[in-house]
């Protein structure tokens, strides 16, 4: 089995290499970081359908394989978008705290949060964090251009509701109880909406992935992955 593993938003595949470590044991996983994202250059082009080219073209390295993957929060909606986009292309996709509830009100709320400056005066521990993850000159950048994205999606989501009828692969929609970003109803409107798609909750698990109990996480994700998928 393969299982690709992808970050979210002002995220970096070094979050996720715990997650990595667990699953190696048992399957072969891969990790890549969307362009702008721990320390990869910026393209010319930034958001949800740029990183969906981005993975294609990664998957196109492996034409013998044909993944499983775990999305957490944007890496979950660029997964489901490619899947949408190229029917097929994924066995199928587990995703962790991802936002699909996009419109005017939602983008600007959390576009706001992504001020440099603030963070560095509120959260300046997170500030260090995202220094440490993106290289110095690159988080600052990052936070206006994902800022952008979510205003653009508030727009014009990538993914419109009648979208997901179109994803026929096993899917399952999780969130975190305690995640205050990504509501419940959000997440059960699209698991309802695809086919084959299920819903999941995890009690007590918030929003960053920091949060959450990688070993259950993965566990479950074995679990899923194996059945009949391969």
């Amino acid at each position: 089995m393969d299982i690709l593993l992808l970050h979210g938003a002002l995220g970096s595949k070094s979050q996720l290499e715990e997650l990595k470590n667990l699953l190696s044991e048992k399957v072969d996983v891969h990790t890549l970081n969307f362009s702008g994202h721990g320390g990869k250059k910026f393209e010319n082009d930034f958001g949800i359908q740029q990183f969906s080219n981005e993975l294609k073209t990664y998957l196109s390295s492996y034409p013998e394989k044909k993944f499983c993957v775990f999305g957490y929060s944007m890496g979950g909606y660029v997964a489901l978008y490619l899947e949408k986009t190229y029917p097929g292309t994924f066995f199928s996709v587990y995703t962790l705290a991802t936002k699909f509830d996009w419109n005017e009100e939602t983008s600007v709320k959390e576009a706001a949060m992504l001020n440099a400056e603030i963070i560095l005066e509120k959260v300046p521990s997170y500030a260090l964090q995202l220094e440490l993850r993106h290289e110095a000159d690159n988080w600052r950048n990052l936070l206006i251009k994902t800022a952008s994205m979510m205003l653009a999606m508030g727009k014009n989501p990538p993914l419109a509701p009648d979208d997901f009828s179109k994803i026929e692969i096993p899917v399952i929609i999780s969130r975190g109880d305690l995640d205050r970003m990504v509501s419940k109803e959000e997440s059960l409107l699209v698991s309802n909406a695809i086919p084959n798609g299920y819903f999941k909750s995890y009690p007590n698990w918030a929003h960053p992935i920091e949060k959450i109990n990688i070993e259950i996480l993965a566990a479950d994700l074995l679990a899923f992955f194996n059945q009949g998928n391969l």
